[in-house]
């Protein structure tokens, strides 16, 4: 995925439109899977992307603070129905939080050459 279709991803994950993981997580209760997929590479991408920028896009920034705050909190209660095995669900939560610090820092905390898992 390159940045620019990453970004149309990601503007359209953190406006929670249709068919989105936070749309579908809020409303619907939902852990959908494809959607998380979706939004993390695209997420990575951006991260790659902007590593070397002096400005951050707000409307970006928000976002990735809002999933790293606030997914884990919504799914913490124990009738949310997460998703399974228990360590895709932890993996998922911490990958939030890694690119958030990602974006932010311009680097992310892994030693080079670093290559991400996929969820």
């Amino acid at each position: 995925m390159d940045a620019d279709d990453a970004r149309a991803v990601l503007l359209r994950e953190f406006g929670a439109e249709d068919g989105s993981f936070l749309i579908r997580l809020r409303a619907d209760l939902a852990w959908d899977r494809a959607a998380f997929t979706r939004l993390e590479r695209a997420m990575r991408a951006v991260c790659a992307d902007s590593a070397g920028d002096e400005l951050l896009d707000r409307r970006l920034a928000e976002g990735f603070y809002h999933l790293a705050t606030w997914v884990g909190p919504w799914t913490s209660h124990p009738d949310f129905p997460r998703p399974s095995p228990a360590e895709y669900y932890d993996a998922c939560l911490e990958r939030l939080g890694d690119l958030a610090d990602w974006y932010f820092r311009g680097e992310h905390a892994y030693v080079e050459p670093h290559t991400w898992p996929e969820l």
